[in-house]
This record gives C-alpha cells, structure tokens and sequence, in this order.
C-alpha cells in the first residue's frame, strides 16, 4: 500500500488521539491503549486483504474507532434501536474527529468527506472502498474478538450464534467471505463461520451477483 508523508502523519496522529483511551489490553509488549490496538488491527487485515487500498480507505481504516470511548453506549437506550443509534452518533463522532486530522496534515476537505462517507457506512454494496472497510471490519472481528463474544454469550444457542454471524457475512461480499475462511479461528469458531455461510448459502449467492468487489 502506498505511504505518501502526509499519509504517515495523519497515522501518526490518529494513533497518538487513540492513545487517550483509558482502556488498556495486555499484550506481550504491554498494557496498550483499546482503540490504538484496534486500528492497527484493522490496518493488518486491509492491507492483507486489500493491498491496493487508497490513502483514503487506509485512514478510513486506521480511524474505523477513533476515540469511540468518548461516546458512551450507556447513554443510549437499551435494545436493538438505542444500540443503532448509539453507533451512527459513533460513526459521525469518528468521521468528525479523523476529517479535522487530516485537513491538518495536507489534506483536502473533499478528501475529509470521502473518508467520512466511508466510515459512516454510506453507499455499502454501491461503493467498493466502502465495501472494503465492511469487509475488514468483520475479518478483524471474526479474528481478534469473536472468541470474546462467543464467552460473553456462551448461554446462546449455537444456532442463535449462526443467525448472528449470517447477518454479518450477509453485509460481507465475496472477497470478504474468502478471507473469513482464511481466518486462523479456533475449531469451534471455524464450525459457527462454516455453518452460516451454509444457511445464508442462497442469499448470499444473491448478493455475490450485484457485489462491488
């Protein structure tokens, strides 16, 4: 992928704005900031996944969370409508925070809103870079947190963990799925993934025939 100096910059300070979070994780090298861990999660799987990507789809990747801390889910309502708008006032926040960054390093307010429709998820399944950030978003899931979900919810039904995971390969295209089945996930993580994909086999065969990969 490319790395112009005023795209290094602007990684450079995302991460320093995601080094605020006061959420650490614990890794071999340390306690490290959440979201700081996130991004560069996120910047792994683009650039394995999407080698070409653009400078732009590279800082929609890197800032997919920027500073979400500062939007709490307990200040929005319980239930799957509070959840929804807890995340579109997250995404806005984000977009908002990553186009100030950038229009400080050299780039455009064009260039600003680009990265914001990105990350605000517009166009999904019309825009193949905004398709791409929904594609890696998942794959960094699926790889890094899905094991963490399934322990969060172990009194769901493996079947009810099917449903969940066909919603999100369903937002997926082709070249998603592909890498998903790549993802080094543990035996049973691996069977919930296959299992899915089964049960969603015809609709996403639908959605493979209109995809923008």
């Amino acid at each position: 992928m490319s790395a112009s100096p005023r795209l290094a910059r602007t990684l450079v300070a995302i991460d320093a704005a995601n080094a605020d979070d006061p959420r650490k994780v614990e890794t071999a090298h340390g306690p490290v900031p959440f979201e700081g861990l996130y991004a560069e999660r996120m910047t792994t799987a683009l650039a394995r996944v999407y080698p070409e990507a653009s400078e732009l789809l590279q800082i929609a990747a890197r800032a997919q969370h920027l500073r979400r801390w500062e939007i709490l889910r307990s200040d929005f309502p319980e239930g799957r409508v509070g959840y929804n708008d807890w995340r579109k006032t997250c995404r806005a926040h984000h977009a908002a925070r990553v186009g100030a960054i950038m229009q400080e390093h050299g780039y455009t307010e064009t260039d600003a809103a680009r990265v914001g429709l990105l990350i605000r998820k517009e166009q999904l399944k019309k825009d193949p870079e905004s398709q791409a950030l929904e594609n890696v978003a998942a794959l960094v899931f699926l790889e890094h947190y899905f094991d963490a979900f399934l322990a969060k919810y172990a009194g769901y039904e493996d079947e009810k963990i099917v449903d969940i995971i066909g919603k999100t390969l369903c937002k997926m295209s082709p070249r998603g799925h592909a890498a998903a089945l790549r993802l080094p996930l543990a035996p049973h993580a691996q069977k919930l993934v296959a299992a899915a994909l089964q049960k969603e086999a015809a609709a996403l065969e639908r959605l493979a025939k209109v995809a923008v990969d």
